[in-house]
């Protein structure tokens, strides 16, 4: 359930601002927090520790309704602002509406620390004149690659980088493609949150709606967009009727009809993130079936160490984070073909998981969420060269680099 806070005439304050002199964290993004859980849920529900939260998501369009900012929390600790504004507003009046809820919700002063954190460039449009007192960019993806992406966001791109004091990668092959384009570009790859995942292994029982659903199964979960090759699918499909395809996650920017329709590929619909490894537990090989094209270019399948906590082995297209490390590891098979696939699920299906899962553990060992959150904050304190955020760190910091 949410719950519902009243919004202050000026400068935003959370519930727990009147015990707690932690600073303001604005996060501007281009993600509904309830939509999948993934990097921004991982590592902000983490920073609640150090700030107090506050996720600026885009606006929800509605007719005839004056434009009001709807404010709610979420159990994670985190406070939630969807801007309200009537269809119908041309561009220029979207942006100011933006720009004047929001001033209005955190104020153009504030008389504590406040740090900016960017998910989406195009939020400059309304908040470049507002103050920070560090200004992050965590470029989890290369937007201007996806589908609909315009000159524009470009341009907002180009505006952040001038304006941010720090910028954080989602992995290793964006952070090559970003790191001469800002004076503290940081790589961090996606990590995992292995006590969650990890339940699969002990897990017996599977969901109502996969339980009908015969062996061997290759599962796959996570957005389903243009970053899916849904005609490998289909091949592989073909290739063996015997194999069951489970497929997860919500259909966004590409047709549904679209997808390929086979007796042995279930289209499952999105899950709960707490409802994943119930699923995984029931899978024989995870499939990674992404297309290779720009807006697969630079990914970091927050996926890849998941299934592999679960202990589910994966076969994968070959993305250059997944071969970097995984494929080289030996932890995760590549395959660009259906032939290929097929060759490698064979290989997977006939041996011991024992001697792989233990190289498995070991990897997965060195990184979690929280010691990527622990190596950004210590950025970010270093970046102030100002004790007032340290004073409201309520965890120690550790100093550890980026996860490889």
């Amino acid at each position: 359930m949410h719950e519902r806070l009243m919004t202050q005439p000026h400068a935003f304050r959370s519930p727990s601002q009147a015990s707690s002199e932690k600073p303001l964290l604005v996060c501007f993004s281009h993600l509904r927090w309830d939509f999948v859980w993934q990097r921004p849920q991982h590592l902000l529900s983490r920073a609640v520790k150090h700030y107090d939260v506050l996720i600026i998501e885009e606006p929800i369009f509605k007719p005839g309704i004056k434009p009001h900012m709807d404010v709610t929390s979420r159990p994670q600790g985190v406070t939630i602002a969807v801007p309200m504004l009537p269809e119908g507003l041309a561009h220029e009046d979207i942006i100011a509406e933006q720009h004047d809820l929001i001033e209005t919700l955190i104020g153009r002063e504030s008389s504590g620390s406040r740090v900016f954190w960017y998910y989406t460039p195009m939020a400059m449009a309304f908040t470049s004149d507002f103050e920070c007192d560090l200004c992050v960019y965590d470029n989890m993806d290369e937007l201007s690659l996806f589908r609909g992406a315009s000159q524009h966001l470009l341009d907002m791109e180009n505006a952040l980088f001038s304006r941010c004091d720090l910028v954080f990668t989602g992995g290793m092959s964006l952070y090559e493609a970003k790191k001469n384009r800002h004076r503290s570009v940081h790589g961090f790859p996606s990590s995992i949150d292995f006590n969650h995942f990890s339940q699969a292994r002990a897990i017996k029982q599977d969901p109502q709606d996969q339980a009908h659903i015969a062996h061997p199964r290759l599962g796959f979960f996570g957005v389903v967009d243009e970053r899916m090759d849904i005609e490998l699918l289909a091949q592989v499909a073909d290739l063996r009727p015997d194999w069951q395809f489970v497929m997860i996650g919500p259909v966004v920017k590409i047709d549904p009809a679209t997808l390929p329709q086979r007796p042995n590929i279930h289209w499952l619909g999105g899950k709960d993130y707490k409802e994943l490894p119930h699923y995984l537990a029931g899978w024989d090989v995870g499939f990674m079936n992404f297309a290779l094209n720009e807006a697969t270019k630079f990914i970091s399948p927050t996926k890849t160490p998941e299934f592999l906590a679960a202990g589910v082995p994966v076969v994968s297209t070959p993305i250059t984070d997944v071969v970097k490390p995984y494929g080289e590891k030996g932890l995760v098979e590549i395959a660009r073909t259906a032939d290929e696939v097929v060759a490698k699920v064979e290989a997977i299906l006939a041996r011991p998981k024992e001697a792989w899962l233990a190289k498995v553990d070991k990897h997965l060992a060195q990184g979690s969420w929280d010691k990527t959150w622990a190596s950004m904050h210590k950025l970010m304190l270093d970046a102030t060269g100002d004790t007032t955020l340290e004073r409201a760190a309520s965890l120690p910091i550790y100093a550890t680099t980026p996860a490889e």
